[in-house]
Formats: C-alpha cells, structure tokens, sequence
C-alpha cells in the first residue's frame, strides 16, 4: 500500500517567536482538514436547510462505518439528489425545538452530521459572511423503518460501480480527505453508540447538525421509551430526567485522551520501543495508554511506561497530537527521557507488552528508512528480514521515532 502523504501543518512558511523558539508544527495524519466547521451555526436551521441543497454540496456516506469510495484511496462524494431519498426533502424545514417536540422514538432518522465549509471554494454557499462548499455525512445503514429506502440506495450505488471500504483502518487516503473521513468516522461512531440517555435510559435524539443528543420530554409513540411500539395521536409525557436541567442538558461526543511517547535513555543514545503479542514478528512501536481521570498527561506518560515497561521517566515534552478516530481518541505525543538508573526493563506490572527493549538511534534510523508500513505489510525495498518493524508515516508513532533519531523538526539533534 502506497503511503500518502503527512497534511502540512498550519501556517509552516510563516517566521514567528513561537516557530524560532520551538521549531516548526507538527501535523499528523487524520488532522489537517481544509473545513471550517463553523460550529456556531449548527443550531440554524436556515443555514443548514440552505446548506444541505446547495449545489456545490458533498455528502459522505457510510454504511457500517465504512465510507464510500472509488478505491482504497479514493473517497466517492454524494450530491443531494442522490441522498434525497433516504434522508427526505429537507430534515431542516423546522427548527430545533419543534423536531424535539415532535419526536417519535419508533420512526429511524438517518443520522446526518453537518462537517463544515470549505471556504476554498468562492463559488460556494454564502451565507451572511461565510462561503464554501458544504460538506455532509450520512450514515446509510439499513435499519429500522429506513431499511428499505437504505437498501435501493445502497443497490443503486453498487450499479455504479462505488463500494464501501471495509476494514478498520483506513490509512490509503489523500490527508485531507482522511481528516474528513476521521471527522464523520468518529462522530457517526458516537451517535451509533449513544441511542439511550445515560440518565434515564430513554432513546435519545440527534441536534445540532449531529454533534450532540438530547433526552426529548414527549414522545409521540404511544409508549414512553419504546422503539417499535405504535405511534400515537398526541405525545406521551416521558420519565423526568435530569439531563433536561440545568447547564448539562445534552450528550456531546466523547474525545479520549490517550498518550503515546517516544522514551529516550539517560544519555540520549537509545529508544524505548516495545511489542505486543498479536504482532507479526520484528514488529515494534513505540509505547502508548490511556489518560485517566485527574491525571497530567505528564504524569500518564510516566505511569504508563512504568506499568507496562518498569522504566522509570523524568521530563516529558509534547511533541505533537493526532485524532485517531477508531473510535474517539486524541493522541497525544510526547518525547520523554530517562531518570539516572531508570533504564532498568521489568515486564512483571502489566503483561500488555510481550517484550520491550533498546533500540540504538541507528537501529531506528535504518527501520525508518526501510522498514516501515501498514502492520502486517511488506517493508521497502532494501529491507532486511529479521531486522526491525517500526510503523508507517500515517502513525504518530513513526514521527515521534523520527523526531528523536533524526533531530527534531529537522534541525539539529538536541538530545
């Protein structure tokens, strides 16, 4: 599989204090989207109606989580003709307060999420001082009383010769389109799993141009909280529940922190890089783990390499950050070195990892040069078998190794 390129980071010719202070921006892939996604106009319902049917519009769709597209590197946009069956003449006609008093737990939404303008384009939608192209995603999945219209759009795109790319991960795309894709991965994703409120237990409902649910007080089914129950004539007074008070009225979408660190010996002359069973052979990476509740990202990156490598760490620095929306998470990159004496491995806290070692700087020079790829994937042209795995450039993982054998942001080594 061919490795696209790294989006650029933002502003990278410009000279500034921070830039000369802290070296060039790092931008990783799955970041580096060309939307505005202009949240504040998520509530109108004017814009979005406008949005939605303008002419210029790119629709997303999904079914299961997998995107439309060409080929493994080429996403498919849909117009609004083509989605207009399935999500009907216009899902924005009336406003956010009357949708959630009209809700009826036994008819199925397609979710559509509203993504944001690309103000490249000028021949776009203006709206007041805003212009771009819209961008939409949908979620195409046949289910509930949407199945069949579901099903004649997935058949027509199938005529067309589009399929769906299945798989977990998708690291083939061109980076902007990948941090499209991660955007409606990732809040698609959050919908799907949060149907019910996690107060009362209620079925919930899509707002704000899909980037948040709330917990309606009627619903017009004649059975409160039923799914499949009929539909009656006038709304059904639901449980009282507590998300309907105060400032905490709504589910928003959940982004898990998670650190992942370069770790460098005492002198700077080796890496930490470690190995989980289910790899392929030779494969390594560097080390990784959740952020947990009041807890310093510093701190993180200390309590994980310890638990799961027994080496002991001193400074942190945070080198860069990627999404990584499978489902949710923000990685955090950070470089981290050594106390004096904490170079010691001891795999016996938590078995995640089925071995860990130090690489020498030269070591990981040569994998970044030849042996990288996609996890089970074959390495570049020159690489040695039985010599080490390191993962591709679309991970985090391969600019942080970058970042310590190569010198940082491309200057001079400084450890």
């Amino acid at each position: 599989m061919t490795i696209p390129d790294l989006p650029e980071p933002a502003f990278s010719d410009l000279e500034s204090m921070l830039s000369r202070k802290f070296g060039k921006e790092i931008a990783n892939y799955f970041s580096g989207s060309p939307l505005n996604r202009v949240s504040f106009l998520r509530t109108d319902h004017s814009f979005l109606s406008a949005a939605l049917k303008h002419s210029t519009t790119s629709f997303l769709v999904f079914n299961n989580l997998n995107p439309l597209a060409k080929d493994p590197s080429n996403l498919e946009y849909l117009s609004y003709a083509d989605v207009r069956p399935l999500i009907g003449e216009d899902p924005y006609s009336k406003s956010e307060e009357q949708l959630v008093s009209e809700y009826n737990s036994t008819v199925t939404v397609p979710q559509l999420l509203f993504l944001g303008l690309d103000e490249r384009n000028k021949q776009g939608l203006t709206f007041n001082i805003y212009t771009g192209s819209p961008f939409f995603a949908v979620d195409v999945t046949p289910k509930g009383t949407i199945q069949s219209q579901a099903e004649s759009l997935l058949q027509s795109l199938q005529s067309r010769g589009l399929r769906f790319l299945e798989g977990r991960i998708q690291a083939a795309l061109p980076a902007q389109d990948a941090a499209i894709y991660a955007q409606a991965r990732a809040l698609l994703d959050w919908n799907a799993r949060n149907p019910f409120c996690a107060q009362c237990g209620q079925p919930t409902m899509s707002i704000n141009g899909g980037m948040k649910r709330t917990c309606p007080p009627k619903d017009m089914a004649s059975l409160a909280g039923s799914v499949g129950g009929t539909v009656g004539a006038t709304p059904t007074e639901r449980p009282d529940c507590a998300t309907r008070k105060g400032i905490s009225n709504v589910c928003f979408p959940r982004t898990d922190p998670t650190v992942i660190m370069a770790v460098v010996s005492f002198d700077g002359k080796k890496v930490l890089i470690g190995r989980q069973k289910r790899w392929p052979p030779h494969w390594y990476s560097t080390l990784a783990g959740f952020v947990e509740p009041a807890e310093s990202v510093e701190e993180a990156v200390r309590r994980e390499v310890w638990e799961e490598s027994g080496v002991k760490l001193g400074r942190v620095v945070i080198h860069s950050t990627q999404p990584w929306p499978y489902p949710a998470n923000l990685m955090i990159g950070a470089v981290a070195q050594c106390i004096p004496g904490g170079e010691e491995i001891i795999l016996k806290h938590d078995p995640e990892l089925e071995d860990a070692r130090w690489a020498e700087m030269e070591e990981i020079r040569e994998a970044l040069r030849v042996g990288t790829s996609g996890l089970g994937e074959p390495a570049q042209e020159g690489y040695r078998e039985g010599n080490l795995r390191l993962p591709a450039g679309t991970a985090i993982a391969n600019q942080l190794l970058a970042a310590v054998a190569n010198g940082f942001n491309g200057e001079g080594p400084k450890i």
